[in-house]
């Protein structure tokens, strides 16, 4: 019969599997799996092997069929045997003929655009790495150890604390701790809302959503079998006062977007009565609410009436999205349901994360940080303005109150011409056509040409040069 064994033997440092099978008795079989091992190249030259108490401990055999097995290979040069050094895989001026291999070659790297201007991401260069280590070392340090267990669906309270205050000073939200829940960011947040099943599920029915936004955002919810019905779009931010059946709606009030803009006060307060009179709760995603720039930021519509609002923010924009940490800001009726959802345990964000993240709120850390970013994403509005003005003048720049991007308005019919130059000359950005809502119809808000700029993501170093090739394939204006 066969016997897999995996050792764990802690003088040699690593894990070794072997399978024992034959009928010959322990020390054949243990001799046959030792020489498939070397000849197959599974265990290289110079590998330590088990002493012989530890081995034959874990395969329940005597130490005196280990030492013979040993003993044997060794004289058939297969292992080395030396005083200090304990049995290893012997050295070989040639490759066995089992175990050779072809060279392994590196896969091809796919070659990225020379000057990215997509929208989404922050200056990936600009992380606070030391802030952030300062950070995570004090969180460790001071975690009980009960962190280091299955984690709190809900997230650590520690993280929901200062989300509380931060919250309630820089962007206006009333709420308590426990009406917070972590997850990983919008994406995520949105599963947890309409995911499962019809009678499972926190929220359902039709989602009503602006004409212009994120088409993953779009196509996760119709994966999930959730209609969206577009709501136009003007000067003040999303047409509110064409809500109509819907009892939810997903709004960007801050910052529209693509198209920029806050959400009007007046539509504010409109939408409030709205979500009141027909029992309704409103999505708001706070995307670019830290980074305003030419007045004070625009509070969270949750503050106006927070039963009737799901706040919902993240740190993709602010610190990284690689770190996937976001939030939900809950009215009281959802929070038992969206734990639900999450499940028993945390299965999505570091707790460990999640304690820096505390941290890094609660030692000022975040808010240093995002005081220098909005200077100096600022400066890169400004010096995306300038060129264009010196450059373009005939292109009309939109939506740079706030975010990290700006909408570039075009000539009539040469959205798709100057998306194709930009990928020819190797700069990667987005057509403003491509963000709105299919079922957009023309009467309500009519399609204009334009591309969307994301002046955040270049490093600093490489922004000037990017700006220069922008300029390069925007359409002439008129002569």
């Amino acid at each position: 019969m066969a016997k897999s064994w995996v050792n764990s033997a802690e003088r040699i440092g690593a894990d070794l599997h072997l399978e024992l099978a034959g009928s010959g008795g322990r020390r054949a079989a243990l001799i046959a799996a030792l020489r498939e091992a070397v000849r197959s190249g599974r265990l290289a030259p110079s590998t330590r092997l088990p002493p012989y108490r530890s081995l034959a401990a874990d395969l329940g055999v005597a130490r005196n069929t280990v030492a013979d097995a040993y003993a044997e290979l060794v004289a058939e040069g297969w292992l080395t045997a030396r005083q200090g050094s304990g049995t290893r895989v012997a050295e070989r001026t040639e490759p066995l003929r089992h175990a050779a291999r072809a060279p392994r070659k590196a896969p091809p790297r796919a070659r990225g655009p020379r000057h990215d201007l997509r929208q989404g991401t922050p200056d990936a260069s600009a992380f606070p790495r030391a802030a952030w280590l300062a950070s995570y070392r004090r969180a460790v340090q001071q975690a009980p150890s009960e962190v280091f267990g299955p984690g709190d669906p809900a997230g650590r309270v520690e993280l929901r604390e200062a989300l509380t205050e931060y919250l309630a000073r820089a962007r206006g939200v009333r709420t308590e701790p426990d009406r917070i829940v972590i997850c990983s960011g919008f994406a995520h947040a949105l599963r947890l809302l309409f995911g499962g099943k019809d009678r499972d599920r926190v929220l359902g029915g039709t989602l009503a959503v602006e004409a212009y936004g994120l088409p993953f955002h779009r196509e996760l919810l119709a994966a999930a079998d959730v209609r969206t019905v577009p709501i136009p779009l003007d000067e003040d931010g999303a047409r509110v006062d064409r809500l109509a059946r819907e009892r939810a709606v997903l709004l960007t009030p801050a910052h529209q977007f693509p198209t920029g803009g806050p959400l009007h006060a007046g539509r504010r307060a409109a939408v409030i009565d709205w979500a009141r009179a027909r029992g309704g709760v409103i999505l708001e995603d706070d995307y670019d609410g830290e980074f305003r720039y030419d007045r004070r930021p625009v509070g969270a519509v949750q503050g106006l009436d927070p039963e009737r609002v799901i706040h919902i923010g993240s740190v993709s924009k602010s610190l990284s999205p690689a770190l996937r940490l976001g939030w939900m800001v809950l009215p009281e009726r959802y929070v038992g349901d969206v734990l639900a959802a999450k499940g028993e345990r945390e299965a999505w964000a570091s707790v460990l994360d999640q304690l820096s993240l505390a941290d890094f709120i609660t030692s000022g850390s975040y808010d240093r940080h995002v005081r220098r970013m909005r200077q100096r994403y600022r400066s890169r509005r400004d010096r995306l303005v300038a060129a264009l003005a010196e450059h373009a003048p005939h292109v009309e720049v939109t939506g740079i109150a706030a975010g990290l991007h700006a909408v570039l308005r075009l000539p009539p019919g040469t959205e798709r011409s100057t998306v194709r130059a930009a990928a020819w000359q190797g700069i990667a950005l987005d057509g403003l056509a491509g963000f709105r809502h299919p079922e957009s119809p023309e009467t309500d808000m009519p399609a204009r040409d334009g591309i969307v700029v994301g002046y955040a993501t270049p490093s600093e170093h490489a922004y000037g040069a990017a700006l220069d090739a922008l300029c390069e394939v925007l359409p002439p204006g008129p002569v």
